[in-house]
């Protein structure tokens, strides 16, 4: 396999890594001092990240996770998403960088698990999904979260997820307990992608599915 670095990898690999030492490492300290509280506080929306958050998208260093159409039909292909997307081996060296400093994938609107998140919305969304959710991901206004992870399940094998959806009429009903759910706590979340399967075990191999969930009711996050 050839692992040489395109000429386009290179370019906003270079940008990206002067983008973080002029303004993101020099940050640091301010972040630090925004996220030293305790309780509540710690699910807010942190003003430096926000401020950088506009530089790197007015700079045109956004959105690099998305890979390029892969050529299949999706649910819906009218949506034009915005941002670099770059292959998944031109983005590994900018993802590399990104680690280096905590907060810096959100910085760019790459970070998990919005990242994940967007891609199943762009493949398998509808556009009415799409533009109530998608949308705003991908311009930076809202989060969203991933919830797999169940208290009384080894629920990493997703064969084992005892989370249940039902349709009542026009709509569905979640019934199952999560935790551990990846960005639930964060106040602009507006959306989940919910695990759950469509039989009682022992299931087969093809029961695990997800969903899009409004995150419309409220709800409460515990520091850990």
């Amino acid at each position: 396999m050839d692992f040489d670095i395109s000429p386009t990898q290179r370019q906003f690999l270079d940008r990206v890594t002067a983008f973080m030492d002029e303004h993101i490492v020099p940050a640091i300290p301010r972040y630090e001092a925004e996220m030293n509280v305790l309780g509540a506080e710690r699910w807010k929306v942190v003003q430096v990240v926000e401020e950088l958050k506009a530089k790197a998208k007015a700079a045109g260093l956004w959105n690099f996770f998305m890979p390029p159409h892969s050529g299949q039909t999706h649910v819906d292909d009218t949506f034009v998403f915005e941002g670099v997307q770059l292959t998944n081996l031109e983005y590994s060296l900018i993802a590399e960088q990104l680690g280096k400093v905590g907060f810096a994938s959100e910085v760019f609107n790459c970070s998990a698990p919005d990242t994940g998140n967007m891609e199943v919305l762009m493949r398998y969304g509808t556009l009415a999904q799409k533009e109530r959710w998608l949308r705003p991901l991908m311009n930076g206004e809202i989060r969203s979260a991933f919830l797999m992870t169940e208290p009384d399940v080894a629920s990493s094998d997703a064969t084992n997820i005892e989370t249940r959806i039902e349709r009542d009429g026009d709509h569905y009903v979640i019934n199952g307990r999560k935790w551990w759910s990846s960005g639930v706590g964060d106040p602009r979340c507006k959306v989940a992608i919910v695990f759950w399967c469509r039989w009682t075990r022992p299931a087969s191999r093809s029961s695990a599915c997800c969903r899009c969930s409004a995150m419309t009711t409220p709800r409460t996050a515990t520091p850990r």
